[in-house]
């Protein structure tokens, strides 16, 4: 319901050339939920991210959670938005190296000393996601729901049939961070309308891609010639595309389609706040928040 603010806040964003904002959701909850952050993609640089792109510019209201469990049919209940930012995996027994763990890079030429000393453990990941948790996303896009995938949420895909449905890929790995293109490659779409190529210093992610090719609005592009060769742990751990060798130096980046009732969207940089505050970068989220709730 628009009130006397929030068409005030529209019009002052008009005015000043900042994107139209999002109005919230009626009754006081949220528009959108974000399941965010693992091992690897820390939680506070993803919300700090969001909260500039997403709530501030647009005023979308998002809650956000780390805690895989909290996906469920019930807590998506009265939400118009689903963002998923994160892997596959959970580490319950910890992490393998401290790599992760916060202090490693000052540390590192001295060693980490602990007194007693820690006791040695077999850390392993283990996916995280349920049959129910599955089902729950693909029944919640079919009823009418929208949902944003980001960047690393192709490990996921492994592990779950419906998941991997409504996202419509499975990850091959992604070679070290290094600059590539981003291509666009639809200009037509509300999603991609008025957006630039840009570069960004990403890991450039691979995937096999399953759903029609018409629905691609992204593409990577390694202008270096660089080209991604999946090593043993991808070819033993992914469901792999016949004769991968090198995949080459481009891949799909971003599709969206209509999903039931629902809408999806798929958008793979992310793995460094510079490349989620990327001026071109932004407009693709912000203009993709419009669509999957309809109002672009």
């Amino acid at each position: 319901m628009l009130t006397r603010r929030s068409v005030v806040n529209m019009m002052a964003g008009a005015v000043a050339g900042t994107p139209s904002p999002v109005p919230a959701q009626t009754g006081g909850q949220p528009t959108a939920f974000a399941l965010i952050g693992d091992r690897y993609h820390n939680s506070d640089y993803i919300r700090t991210a969001l909260g500039k792109t997403l709530v501030s510019a647009l005023g979308l209201s998002i809650d956000f959670t780390d805690e895989i469990r909290a996906l469920s049919a019930d807590r998506l209940s009265g939400y118009k938005l689903l963002i998923v930012f994160r892997d596959g995996w959970v580490w319950p027994d910890g992490y393998p190296d401290q790599m992760t763990y916060p202090g490693y890079a000052q540390r590192a030429s001295a060693g980490i000393i602990s007194y007693p000393p820690v006791p040695k453990h077999e850390a392993k990941s283990t996916p995280w996601i349920t049959a129910e948790q599955g089902r729950a996303v693909r029944e919640f896009t079919s009823k009418g729901g929208g949902i944003l995938f980001y960047h690393n949420v192709t490990y996921i895909s492994p592990y779950n049939q419906d998941f991997r449905h409504v996202l419509g890929a499975v990850t091959q790995g992604h070679p070290p961070i290094r600059p590539f293109k981003v291509k666009v490659v639809n200009s037509d779409h509300p999603i991609t309308r008025g957006v630039c190529d840009f570069v960004v210093t990403d890991e450039q992610h691979y995937v096999i891609y399953d759903k029609d090719p018409k629905y691609v609005l992204l593409r990577s592009v390694n202008e270096d010639g660089l080209a991604f060769t999946p090593g043993p742990w991808e070819m033993e751990h992914l469901p792999m595309a016949p004769n991968s060798g090198k995949l080459g130096t481009s891949c799909e980046a971003g599709w969206a389609y209509d999903y039931g009732k629902g809408r999806v969207c798929y958008l793979a940089p992310g793995h460094m706040i510079v490349d989620l505050w990327n001026p071109e970068y932004e407009k693709l989220q912000q203009n993709a928040v419009r669509w999957l709730l309809h109002q672009a």
